[in-house]
């Protein structure tokens, strides 16, 4: 569950003071000190206990709210520890005096290491941080003369306090500070824009921000806080000592982190206090205490992965991140209309100018000496077949590819080396192809997080962003512009895939560009929501400069003043629409056939509207949904053996979750599925798919790191089709065997998906949305790919556009509001366009007459 997985408010005072985290912060460490005080046992493991939170909250910054896991943060423990003794040993004048140093001290060191490892990610990112802690364990423990070698500095003073109870409450008291200090910091803009970045940092740079420097301000924030519980641990022991830079404590911090739970903010808290006290206790046992501590590790992460906190919230039936408070901003009364800013641009003056532009992956060219202009104020469509090189010209425009030649003009101005995030400075923004959002952010602060990449105080460490209220405002009227507003407080995660899109192009708006590059923003609508967006691009276009990536012919010459075709990485056509869809180099190209011609699939038979004979699949009553919430209101539906159904519906109204349910990745609250008379639900996504349901998932899904062969052979098994079957039905696939999946295309990477389906010995594969984005030649030979397996296999297809799936297919269901609103033969449907448009929204266009 996710850390929006809430539908309340933000009320600004968080959840009410007696919930608020850093209170329970002080009362724990309090009653800990009273309950050691009654027994009579030595205060000073509880100021152990406040450190350990600490240092785990600090480590906690970059873990749970920026995605980072240093293995080695015990550096800035070590060493401040070390900066510490050596200051009071070597006659700095008191305890207050030598925690300065030591914090500038840690300052210092954070800043230079993390100029140096932030360079690399992931693995790469946590060894050199151990790496780091390594190295200086070797230096303390052989620089005997500063650092007194094997037996550490001993004896070290603390003149102002000397008393063990003046230093406990000092402990407690600033560390119960810096707890709120770091709670602070994650409802500040900067914190909040941290989240952002652990879901997704490419869509955060794409908005603007400067992820690396936003990384480095974390880690040496990281890092102070660490050098701070260190120092007090040395003002605790009296000394320092090499043992706690060494890779066997290194990972103590995270570990306590993980143990009490990455995603609560009070994990560290519970984690400290189990980690220290067993270990305690543990140790007085035995001198090999980790062989019955390690059990307790495997237990807690086999059975509970969100630590201690995540336990006991599941016994509570609460079950939710706790990084920062929940809640969005209250939804003002009134939202006011969301209005783009007219740019004043000279229309005749061309703002991106694009001069022999060349790209090469190996051998294969996708960009040949492409030259284009796009001028301010029109709607410029840059269309083609899938694979010929749209997206990657949009990267090289955007700043994620390199060019290997060629000249990128933005206003005049050469952009070519430029990064990406300063390009969306100067005013170049995008979508994307692939839905790239912010997965576990609402949605209201998935477009917040755009919104304040332009504000003045985006990265102040201090103000509460959701005050933020110019911000604010602005995001409530783009939100009401996409017709999301209703669902602002949901998690990103639990909307639909077509909201998602929706969502998208709200977080592209935001960012208030002069160019947008649009890529698909309509693929996976519903027909109603594609006349929305539609209208909305168009209503961008007198405002903006728009260059508009998009599959949906019809609407593109509908809505575009000019039209640009890429073909094999060169550009074969540019003009007026009507001029590009006359072209006989772009009809073969793009459409594989005369446009508005019909694909060449043959009809479904027709079929009773009745059960079928040999029922396949039973579904009885079902009912599910995310977070307590009802998507799926007792549903009904049956499939026979060979059979093929469309599942129709608008967005939102549960189709996706329907076939989650089926596969077993969302739990239903009740309701029944039978496969074969034998009962599925509950059981577990693995061993529903060996007893035959295969999924084709929106979005395609394939492994990108892996060859088109070695998706197949990975999902290969006994019974299911062979390598030549799959080659035999999409011939391009054995063509590309070789070629990694994220160098396919939109359509080859669906032909993939459906391949893999089919290597498992399946009797029913559900097919979600598997003809989005794709452009009306590759439509055409997936239906026709399709085709050929009806009969041999049932399917149960997901698709917005009734007019494409109804001729493939037997019967339809038609799911409104989670429930069932029509069940029946797919001709009748097909045959009755004012029944489509009641459930659907669909309004058939009349055609001129020919």
């Amino acid at each position: 569950m996710s850390a929006a997985a809430t539908t309340t408010t933000f009320s600004g005072r968080g959840a009410g003071v007696l919930r608020h985290p850093i209170l329970w912060v002080a009362v724990v460490l309090l009653v800990l000190t009273a309950l050691w005080y009654a027994i009579d046992a030595p205060e000073s493991l509880i100021a152990e206990i406040a450190i350990y939170t600490l240092y785990g909250a600090a480590v906690n910054l970059l873990v749970g709210y920026t995605g980072l896991v240093p293995f080695g943060a015990a550096v800035f423990f070590g060493c401040a520890s070390y900066a510490t003794a050596i200051a009071l040993l070597r006659g700095m004048g008191n305890e207050i005096e030598a925690l300065v140093f030591a914090l500038g001290f840690s300052l210092l060191l954070a800043v230079v290491i993390g100029l140096i490892i932030l360079r690399r990610r992931g693995l790469y990112f946590s060894l050199l941080t151990l790496a780091f802690s390594q190295t200086a364990f070797e230096i303390a423990f052989k620089w005997t003369a500063l650092t007194g070698g094997e037996n550490g500095l001993q004896n070290v003073p603390r003149p102002l306090m000397n008393d063990p109870a003046v230093f406990h409450v000092f402990t407690l008291a600033t560390v119960t500070l810096g707890m709120w200090l770091l709670w602070r910091i994650a409802h500040s803009p900067f914190g909040r824009t941290l989240q952002a970045l652990r879901d997704n940092e490419q869509r955060v740079r794409s908005l603007g921000y400067n992820t690396f420097l936003l990384k480095l301000v974390a880690f040496v924030v990281m890092g102070v806080v660490v050098g701070y519980a260190g120092s007090l641990l040395a003002l605790l022991l009296r000394g320092a000592y090499a043992d706690n830079l060494g890779w066997q404590h290194a990972g103590d911090a995270l570990l306590m982190v993980v143990l009490g739970g990455v995603h609560q903010f009070l994990g560290p808290l519970w984690g400290a206090i189990a980690f220290v006290i067993l270990e305690d206790r543990l140790s007085a046992l035995t001198e090999n205490w980790w062989l019955m501590f390690a059990p307790i590790i495997l237990v807690f992460a086999l059975g509970s992965p969100e630590g201690i906190a995540g336990l006991v919230q599941r016994i509570t039936g609460r079950t939710r991140w706790t990084l920062t408070r929940p809640g969005i901003p209250p939804r003002p009364a009134r939202i006011a209309p969301w209005q783009s800013a007219h740019l004043q641009l000279d229309p005749a003056v061309p703002i991106l100018t694009v001069e022999g532009l060349h790209k090469r992956f190996g051998s294969l060219v996708t960009a040949a000496d492409l030259r284009l202009e796009v001028f301010p104020f029109q709607l410029h469509s840059f269309i083609g077949p899938n694979g010929a090189g749209k997206t990657t010209f949009f990267n090289m425009l955007s700043g994620l590819l390199a060019p290997n030649a060629g000249v990128i003009r933005f206003q005049g101005r050469d952009v070519t080396r430029l990064a990406d995030y300063r390009r969306v400075r100067l005013g170049l923004g995008r979508s994307f192809q692939i839905l790239s959002v912010f997965r576990t952010l609402t949605a209201f602060e998935n477009v917040r997080i755009a919104v304040q990449a332009h504000a003045a105080g985006a990265g102040n460490l201090w103000r509460d962003a959701y005050r933020m209220e110019a911000v604010n405002a602005r995001t409530w009227s783009l939100l009401d512009a996409v017709g999301l507003a209703d669902r602002a407080a949901e998690a990103c995660e639990s909307l639909a895939h077509g909201e998602k899109r929706l969502l998208e192009i709200a977080i592209t708006l935001a960012t208030d560009a002069k160019l947008l590059l649009l890529d698909e923003p309509l693929a996976g609508l519903a027909e109603a929501d594609r006349e929305v967006v539609g209208r909305l691009i168009r209503r961008l276009a007198e405002t903006h400069a728009v260059l508009l990536i998009e599959h949906d012919i019809d609407r593109v010459l509908a809505l575009s003043d000019r039209i640009s075709v890429l073909h094999q990485g060169r550009l074969i056509a540019d003009g007026k629409p009507a001029e590009v869809a006359a072209n006989p180099e772009v009809i073969t190209a793009y459409l594989g056939t005369a446009h508005g011609a019909p694909p060449a699939v043959a009809a479904a038979p027709g079929a009773a509207a009745t059960a079928p004979v040999l029922p396949l699949l039973d579904i009885a009553g079902l009912r599910a949904g995310y977070g307590g919430s009802t998507v799926l209101d007792g549903i009904d539906l049956r499939v026979g053996t060979g059979e093929a159904i469309a599942l129709l519906g608008r967005n939102g109204v549960g189709k996706t979750t329907l076939l989650r349910a089926i596969t077993g990745t969302v739990r239903a609250s009740s309701g029944g599925i039978t496969l074969e008379g034998m009962a599925i639900g509950g059981r577990p996504s693995f061993e529903i798919n060996r007893r035959g349901i295969s999924l084709v998932p929106e979005g395609r899904r394939v492994f990108p790191n892996l060859t088109v062969v070695d998706n197949l052979r990975l999902a290969a098994r006994p019974g299911g089709a062979s390598l030549d079957e799959v080659y035999d039905l999409f011939p391009k696939l054995r063509v590309l065997a070789r070629a990694r999946a994220e160098s396919l295309s939109g359509g080859e990477r669906q032909m993939l998906a459906i391949a893999r389906a089919l290597m498992v010995p399946a009797k029913l594969i559900l097919l979600d949305e598997p003809f989005e984005g794709l452009a009306p030649a590759i439509v055409q030979e997936v239906m026709a790919a399709l085709a050929r397996l009806r009969g041999t296999v049932a399917m149960v297809i997901v698709e917005h556009h009734a007019e494409t799936v109804l001729p493939l297919v037997d019967r339809a269901y038609v799911l409104v509001n989670g429930q069932v609103a029509f069940a029946g033969s797919a001709r009748a449907l097909e045959a009755d366009p004012a029944l489509q448009a009641r459930l659907l929204g669909v309004v058939q266009p009349e055609l001129d007459a020919v």
